[in-house]
């Protein structure tokens, strides 16, 4: 070894990268199943996310926490796992070996690759332009919208959504490039059930959060840390226990501006010097303006893009020939492998290549993170023992549980009508201010749900769609309230 300039360090049987939900699912996969072997976790931040009150809610559908904790936590909990504290600088899937920016080599014989996504910015280079996608992040943001009077925020995901909806003391723009809000997840029906949640005034909080938050003071070596090494990403009520409220006495007010998107950001000097520019009477006194597509322009305090994510593949591409998906992300097949040999890859850092089950679609959620890391660990488990293995059960249907606006959602199958085209039809009921059931039909056979209230139709709708029984007898009766569906098909 003399001659190298860098000697490996250490070589594991199996190494993961990334502290996010997806990596130390894996790991904790891995470290549980084979005792004996050694396991790596790398990982650019000294915290980890880890899933607490984890509850199995029917076949599919599960509930769970996500909380930011030291990474000693799982050195404790796993006696053969090894955590490097430090960002990957490369990877060389021909040796076999990962480097880390601080010059130390590991050896590895599995590696998968956990690195998440980073959100999609309207712009890099612009200060007055925020991200929001982990708890610094979210501390950012907290500290800006507290002398904010006016933000914009573009997007319409989950974060979007949950964070004009928390803002409060504070004017928000909103720029959606849909019809309704929320069209990740929902449609324009459950979007105007919602709707009516930004103009009232908010019950008060039945108590704080209680989830512990740990902040790093000291910063990390400059050592290699560009802008591509952002935290995990947070958690599904990441806006507990921050107080969004900004510099105004309102309470709570939304301009909505649908079917736009951004055309152009400008700073304060940029419009002064641009004739064709008019904003009305707030000439120059914002320190942002932001011009729509729609011929409006706002000014405002500061950006929020919230557009979603891209597959964080930096650095595993630069001397690798990955198999990279359209939308960015590392092609993994149905035992989350990659292109190359013993290199797996989970969480929103992949794209799932192989033909999926009619029910199922990958969305980049939290749930599809742990789902996805506990599988890759098993499968990489399999293949070193040389045993067989059979694509997950979770694959088969998609379903998720969240909550905006206070109320509980539970998306299942293809719950927007996903890829069906025009022969399908929903069935819909609702009742203001309390639940909106919708369902979707094709063929007679139920093949997706969106539920939002407590509806504690879940269990029920799952498995109508896995045994796809034929529901035309029941017609519109199938929603009728006065009928108990659940026992009817107990």
């Amino acid at each position: 070894n003399e001659g190298m300039a860098n000697p490996k360090e250490k070589t594991f049987s199996f190494v993961v990268v990334g502290g996010g939900i997806a990596g130390v699912t894996c790991v904790e996969q891995l470290a549980s199943q084979i005792p004996s072997a050694d396991v790596a976790l790398i990982t650019a931040g000294p915290h980890i996310k880890a899933v607490t009150n984890y509850k199995q809610v029917s076949k599919l559908l599960e509930e769970f926490d996500v909380e930011e904790c030291p990474s000693s936590v799982l050195e404790e909990k796993f006696h053969n796992l090894t955590v490097i504290h430090s960002a990957v600088k490369s990877l060389h899937t021909q040796s076999h070996t990962v480097e880390t920016a601080d010059g130390c080599v590991f050896g590895y014989e599995k590696l998968c690759i956990c690195s998440g996504g980073r959100p999609k910015l309207l712009t890099q280079d612009n200060p007055n332009v925020l991200g929001i996608r982990d708890t610094d992040s979210a501390q950012e943001f907290q500290k800006r919208l507290s002398k904010a009077k006016r933000i914009v925020v573009v997007g319409n995901g989950g974060i979007a959504l949950e964070l004009v909806y928390e803002v409060e003391g504070c004017e928000v723009v909103w720029a959606i490039k849909d019809k309704a809000i929320g069209n990740t997840f929902f449609d324009a029906g459950a979007a105007q059930f919602l709707i009516p949640l930004l103009e009232a005034d908010k019950p008060e909080r039945a108590s704080p959060c209680k989830r512990p938050r740990y902040t790093t003071e000291e910063s990390a070596p400059s050592c290699g840390s560009g802008p591509t090494e952002a935290g995990s990403a947070l958690g599904p009520d990441w806006h507990e226990g921050i107080v969004l409220r900004g510099a105004e006495q309102v309470s709570h007010r939304v301009l909505l501006q649908y079917q736009c998107e951004v055309e152009k950001i400008f700073t304060s000097e940029e419009l002064l010097n641009s004739p064709q520019q008019t904003v009305g009477p707030e000439n120059g006194s914002w320190p942002i303006y932001v011009q729509l597509t729609n011929g409006n322009t706002f000014g405002c305090d500061f950006v929020v893009s919230a557009t979603g994510v891209v597959p964080n593949t930096e650095p595993f591409l630069h001397s690798n020939k990955f198999a990279l998906a359209d939308d960015g992300g590392l092609q993994v097949d149905d035992h989350m492998m990659t292109s190359e040999q013993d290199v797996y890859a989970a969480g929103d850092v992949c794209t799932a290549c192989w033909e999926h089950s009619p029910l199922w679609q990958q969305m980049r959620l939290w749930t599809q993170a742990r789902q996805m890391g506990w599988y890759a660990g098993r499968c990489m488990v399999a293949h070193l023992l040389s045993e067989p293995i059979e694509l997950d059960f979770c694959f088969e249907l998609f379903s998720h549980i969240t909550k905006f606006f206070s109320y509980k959602v539970v998306l299942l199958g293809k719950f927007n009508g996903q890829g069906l085209g025009p022969n399908h039809e929903l069935l819909v009921r609702c009742t203001k201010g309390q639940e909106y059931v919708k369902v979707v039909l094709s063929g007679g056979r139920m093949v997706g749900a969106v539920l939002i209230g407590e509806t504690d139709l879940e269990e029920t709708f799952e498995n109508l769609i896995l045994n796809q029984m034929d529901l035309t007898p029941y017609g519109e009766e199938l929603l009728n309230p006065n009928i108990d569906i659940e026992d009817y098909f107990d």
